[in-house]
């Protein structure tokens, strides 16, 4: 098997050997067996870290139209989304998910590379009427791209453990409020356990900022039994003030716990380090969430070590 030179590799050759066998094979369908799996894997991924149109390096990675159609089959029959939960998995059952969750959203600009399709303002037939599947098959109205006062944006919402690392994430237009979207963002949240039981969707704490400080979110955490770390709105919290009695007991707050809100900055930061990622380039919303997913699966790739 042909592979990459070192300065265009993105997975080591034991990161390979994890994520190959996760991988579906053509096997047993019509056309030409996969050949050289991982060198069109290791163009899509590379693709989104420098940013560069799919029109790839030849020599390096082939045909650019496989890695686009490889890439985007993927990203459609939920492959990338498989391989993250099969990685969280070996992740919790090794003891290394914290499961005390931050939860914010971060800005992506679209190009206008990615803004000639639909108009943000119409809707492309899924979204609010297909609830009931799975994320990845979902293309969202607008294709996720929305108006706000960056322009046309799109929002990346992410779910990360203690440590900074990524379990779920979704894509929707740059103008959704941050709070409305926070229970479709824990209702990715999906790591199966090693042997019998029920995977694993509760997280012990939800910690974000104020954004999120609805009594809506407060009620629905507190249902689950989930410890909701949250500061009060400055307005609520003076409308209190001022009914005195009749205003209620404010709700409580982990300072301490809050301190490490920050660990969700963390991996946006790392993220954005991939440029297909800070800016968005890819049409379909499908397609960009998929790279983003790439990128989380090699952040846990990082903690798992090398040895499959």
């Amino acid at each position: 098997m042909r592979s990459t030179g070192s300065r265009y590799r993105v997975f080591t050759d034991e990161q390979w050997e994890r994520i190959e066998p996760l991988l579906p094979s053509n096997e047993g369908r019509r056309g030409h067996p996969f050949g050289d799996n991982r060198r069109v894997v290791e163009g899509s991924a590379y693709r989104f870290r420098t940013g560069i149109p799919w029109r790839l390096p030849r020599d390096e990675f082939g045909p650019w139209q496989t890695a686009w159609k490889r890439h985007r089959r993927y990203a459609g029959d939920g492959t990338w989304d498989r391989v993250l939960t099969r990685i969280l998995a070996e992740a919790d059952a090794a003891g290394k998910i914290d499961w005390a969750v931050s939860v914010d959203a971060t800005i992506a600009r679209a190009h206008q590379h990615a803004t000639n399709t639909t108009r943000p303002e119409q809707d492309t037939g899924a979204g609010s009427n297909h609830k009931n599947l799975p994320w990845h098959e979902i293309e969202p109205p607008g294709h996720g791209i929305g108006r706000s006062r960056g322009g046309l944006t799109t929002k990346i919402r992410q779910a990360v453990d203690g440590h900074g690392r990524p379990l779920a994430m979704i894509v929707t237009g740059g103008q959704r409020n941050d709070g409305a979207m926070l229970a479709e963002v824990l209702a990715q949240i999906h790591v199966p356990r090693h042997g019998r039981g029920r995977p694993r969707t509760r997280p012990e704490a939800v910690i974000a900022d104020r954004a999120y400080a609805t009594g809506v979110i407060r009620t629905e955490l507190r249902r689950r039994g989930i410890k909701a770390v949250i500061p009060d709105k400055r307005d609520q919290a003076a409308a209190r003030k001022r009914r005195g009695s009749k205003g209620g007991r404010p709700p409580g707050l982990d300072a301490a716990a809050y301190k490490g809100r920050n660990v969700v900055e963390r991996f946006f930061a790392l993220a954005k380090q991939w440029r297909g990622i800070a800016t968005r380039y890819d049409k379909l919303a499908i397609t960009y969430r998929a790279g983003v997913t790439l990128c989380a699966i090699l952040t846990w790739q990082r903690l798992l070590g090398d040895t499959p």
